[in-house]
C-alpha cells in the first residue's frame, strides 16, 4: 500500500505528540510550555486526519499532506527550543514525519 510507510510516521508522530503535550504540563514552569503544547495538540489533530483520510484510499489528499508537513516542522521547531527529553523525542518525530510527507508527495 502507497500510504503505509506515511501512516505509520503520522502515528509516530501523533502518539509523541500528545505525550509531549501531556509531559509538558507536568513541567514546573508550564507557562514557558504553552506553545509547545498548542503546537502538539494542533500537530497531532493535523496527523490524525491525514492518517484517517489515507487509510481511505482517497485520492485528492495533497493540501492535507503540505499542510501536514508544515505544522510538523513547526511543531519539531518549538520542541527543539526544550531540553526536555520528551520534547527533543517529539521534535525528532515531527521531523522524521515531515520528511515522510515530503516523500508521499515526490
Amino acid at each position: 500500500m502507497r500510504n503505509e510507510k506515511l501512516i505509520q510516521a503520522l502515528g509516530n508522530c501523533i502518539n509523541h505528540c500528545n505525550y509531549c503535550a501531556d509531559a509538558c504540563l507536568d513541567e514546573d514552569n508550564v507557562k514557558m510550555m504553552v506553545d509547545c503544547i498548542r503546537r502538539d495538540r494542533v500537530c497531532a489533530e493535523a496527523c490524525a486526519a491525514l492518517s484517517q483520510i489515507l487509510a481511505t484510499n482517497y485520492k485528492d489528499v495533497q493540501g492535507l499532506v503540505d499542510y501536514c508537513k508544515q505544522v510538523c516542522n513547526s511543531c519539531a521547531e518549538e520542541c527543539e527550543k526544550h531540553h526536555t527529553q520528551h520534547c527533543k523525542d517529539c521534535a525528532q518525530a515531527c521531523r522524521e514525519c515531515a520528511k515522510a510527507c515530503e516523500a508521499y508527495a515526490a
